[in-house]
């Protein structure tokens, strides 16, 4: 997903800021965890346990 994908100037720059924001957030957090956070897949379900301690496959089935 590119900044060439929003429509207006306005909407290229809140994407851009929104994309460094989160890439600051992510460097934040994996300085305080002391280690990289995973990436894809694995990422989305280690996101989902800590916020509740279910996976997402359980989240599903309930």
């Amino acid at each position: 997903m590119g900044i060439e994908q929003a429509p207006t100037p306005q909407g290229k720059e809140g994407a851009r800021e929104f994309r460094e924001s989160t890439a600051r957030e992510e460097k934040k957090v994996e300085s305080e965890k002391g280690s990289d956070l995973k990436k894809g897949a694995d990422r989305i379900d280690e996101r989902s346990r800590s916020s509740d301690g279910k996976g997402v496959g359980t989240k599903q089935q309930d």
